[in-house]
């Protein structure tokens, strides 16, 4: 395939169906649930298991942890002072004219766990990223990302996208591996992109294709240990 390869009607008219901002959804797997953000009902219960103080929740606990080391550090916002900080932040997700902020739940226990975000959506061009992801500690490594990703990827192959993102900081590793082992293509580093807390940012590129989704789709399936 060539860049100059021309694309079917079907699939151009798709670009002027889909909106700026997507139209709210709910997404459903088996340990997580993604609903759109509410700054009213989600905000409390964010700063409280991402704000570096202890964490309970049913079945595990986390003690004072480093909030900037585990959370924040390779954001573009964050750590927050307080409540009203961290409430404004989450208002600039929603807010974005080409982004649907989505909070995300741990199913089993209907508490809000982490945030992930349909951003930068570019329907003209059928692509959108998927970013400004962050989970709270108390649930980092248990597959949560997983498969809040792959329900964002399905959502997104099936309304007709072409391209999917996911771009990082360089320097953040542990975000580089989970793109590789979800299945996204590394693009390359673009140096100087941006200055985040005062200071330089290189981004590594990555994305997925819908000609890749099939073998990608069966891929995290199994990884997830079922078939949806």
């Amino acid at each position: 395939m060539t860049n100059e390869t021309a694309l079917g009607a079907e699939k151009l008219a798709k670009r002027l169906t889909l909106p700026a901002k997507m139209d709210p959804i709910v997404l459903s797997g088996s340990q997580v649930r993604l609903e759109p953000l509410e700054v009213s009902r989600d905000s409390k219960a964010l700063f409280a298991v991402s704000n570096g103080s202890t964490i309970e929740i049913p079945g595990a606990e986390l003690n004072v942890y480093d909030a900037d080391d585990l959370i924040w550090r390779y954001m573009n916002s964050g750590p927050f002072a307080d409540l009203e900080a961290f409430e404004f932040y989450l208002q600039t997700l929603i807010d974005s004219p080409n982004g649907l902020a989505m909070c995300v739940f741990d199913s089993e226990n209907n508490l809000q766990v982490g945030v992930a975000t349909f951003m930068n959506n570019f329907p003209e061009h059928l692509k959108v990223e998927l970013g400004s992801i962050w989970y709270s500690p108390i649930v980092q490594g248990k597959g949560f990302n997983l498969e809040a990703t792959y329900l964002m990827l399905r959502h997104a192959f099936e309304l007709g996208y072409r391209r999917v993102e996911w771009k990082c900081n360089a320097l953040n590793e542990r975000s580089r591996r989970a793109a590789l082992r979800m299945g996204f293509g590394f693009e390359g580093i673009q140096e100087y992109h941006f200055i985040v807390k005062g200071a330089n940012r290189d981004t590594a590129w990555f994305r997925m294709l819908d000609c890749e989704w099939d073998e990608r789709r069966l891929m995290l399936e199994k990884m997830l240990g079922k078939v949806m």
